[in-house]
């Protein structure tokens, strides 16, 4: 029959990937489709689970099997975008449009309802994790207050990664990691649903039963005849639970114990640490992690290589490799120009959804490589600052591992290091995410443990003394530019949400 493989799936932003793997972690075959977010109005980012996260999913797998080396597919699991709410009927098909990450900023006012309900220093304590945009809670409540139809409908609640097991299982669970970013439902201590939360953060609405929780290695059930005459996934194949995909890259970058902190470089860049000692800070998140006690310390930008692609098009760059190589031959501070890379409103440590982008310091001498290396850098400088921020927190990271960072060369991870002093080791294997889903499927099959590392080779990037110190001055004003504009880029805010077409109260249900 030939070799055994395991499946690993990665639904992101904008990307989708699978990969088959070898039990040695190593990556036979990967796939890779791409799709958009959808953005019907101003401050919200939808996508539709079944035409977009299953079709690619089934997409993948049809490229992808049967293995070309003949090899045979002993498991399956799937990490995906998150934390997202997906609002389905008894049959598990969407109401309506899946509500995305934090980059969907829609709940403000629910935010605000619910922490003055419970109290911020309650919530923090509990869930481990401060109420913003990234939570699920508010999306929910958003619903609740403003689509009580599609509410009283719902008869099961999934994430991403979730919703794509019920796809290929028939069953319906959720992974403690995923659950735990639905502040304020979830005690980060005991590893529970807080029940008498859930009915009042959505005033007395009916609610289905939520999930039954299971960890992401964990088994969640089997591939269904259903699900195997569409994908071509052997039936019967145990499927493990899955996650948000940000673990699952730490996973398989390796990430397990303090002093390595993970940085992923992707659409948005994202941080994350396994600690003992941090504790929880309002700028910060604090999940669960693999097992019970666990748990990590994470942060993240609204923008990273989505503000990089904004470049390249406004621009009219052939491709990145022609805009990196003009950038190269700009000095470190990128001619005096600094870029607040807030162009989605910004996530940790800030939690400012009306946060907008700021490019100070242009000229007519400025050209589109400065702009480009002048945005790199800012999302350098937002890296370091939300280094400083876990500091603060109790988190101590000594070393950097990046993955996915050969988007833009060594150039944008160079820059990372020189701003912000550490070491980096960038991860050399394609698709860390999409591999840490395979060893979550592997260690759901028997096949290998919490201790196995797929993480493989990499390349150390080091700071360069001299251009780590010509980055003070403009980490200096980085950070006291956005105290000195944040009135004037709220007012900008309301200046555009006033002029764009409203559109309408709610989203039309899918089915």
């Amino acid at each position: 029959m030939g070799a055994e493989l395991v499946l690993g799936i990665d639904i992101g932003s904008t990307t989708s990937k699978a990969a088959l793997v070898a039990l040695d972690g190593r990556v036979v075959a990967l796939e890779e489709v791409a799709h958009t977010i959808s953005r019907p109005r101003p401050g919200w980012a939808e996508q539709d689970p079944d035409a977009v996260w299953w079709a690619d999913v089934v997409t993948l797998c049809r490229r992808l099997l049967p293995p070309r080396d003949g090899g045979h597919v002993v498991a399956a699991a799937a990490a995906a975008l998150g934390p997202c709410l997906v609002l389905a009927d008894a049959g598990g098909r969407p109401l309506r449009p899946a509500i995305l990450y934090g980059i969907d900023t829609r709940a403000v006012a629910e935010i605000a309802a619910l922490e003055k309900h419970f109290g911020a220093a309650a919530i923090l304590a509990r869930c481990g994790s401060p109420l913003t945009t990234q939570a699920v809670g508010p999306k929910l409540a958003w619903v609740a207050r403003r689509e009580p139809d599609v509410l009283r409908a719902t008869r099961r609640l999934f994430g991403a990664s979730s919703f794509l097991v019920h796809r290929l299982t028939g069953e319906y669970v959720l992974d403690h990691h995923s659950a735990s970013q639905w502040v304020p439902l979830y005690d980060v201590h005991v590893n529970a649903w807080i029940d008498e939360w859930v009915a009042q953060s959505v005033a007395g609405s009916p609610l289905p039963p939520l999930p039954p929780l299971r960890w992401p290695q964990e088994a969640a059930g089997v591939v269904s005849a259903a699900a195997a005459a569409q994908t071509g996934l052997p039936a019967g194949i145990p499927v493990a639970a899955g996650t948000i995909d940000s673990l699952a890259e730490a996973f398989g970058a390796g990430v397990r114990r303090p002093g390595r902190l993970l940085l992923a470089y992707g659409t948005t860049m994202f941080l994350a640490e396994v600690t003992t000692s941090a504790r929880p800070d309002p700028r910060l998140w604090s999940p669960a992690g693999f097992v019970a006690g666990a748990r990590n310390l994470t942060a993240g930008t609204a923008t990273a290589g989505a503000l990089a692609g904004w470049v390249r098009d406004l621009t009219g760059a052939p491709d990145f490799a022609a805009l990196t190589a003009a950038a190269r031959r700009v000095p470190p501070g990128a001619g005096g120009l600094v870029v607040l890379p807030y162009f989605a409103g910004e996530r940790t440590p800030l939690f400012d959804p009306r946060a907008r982008g700021v490019i100070a310091g242009l000229t007519l001498a400025h050209t589109s490589a400065h702009v480009f290396r002048a945005a790199l850098e800012g999302i350098a400088f937002a890296v370091r600052h939300n280094l400083d921020v876990m500091r603060e927190a109790g988190s101590r990271p000594r070393r950097l591992v990046a993955s996915d960072a050969e988007l833009k060369g060594v150039l944008w991870p160079q820059i990372v290091s020189d701003v912000t002093g550490l070491e980096q080791d960038v991860l050399e294997a394609p698709a860390v995410a999409t591999v840490g889903a395979a060893l979550l499927a592997a260690i759901a099959a028997g096949r290998a443990d919490l201790a196995t590392d797929w993480s493989g080779a990499h390349t150390v990037v080091a700071p360069d003394p001299g251009a780590a110190a010509a980055y003070d001055e403009p980490y200096r004003i980085y950070r006291e530019l956005y105290p000195a504009t944040r009135e004037q880029q709220h007012a900008l805010a309301d200046v555009a949400d006033s002029t764009e077409a409203p559109g309408p109260p709610g989203a039309q249900p899918l089915h």
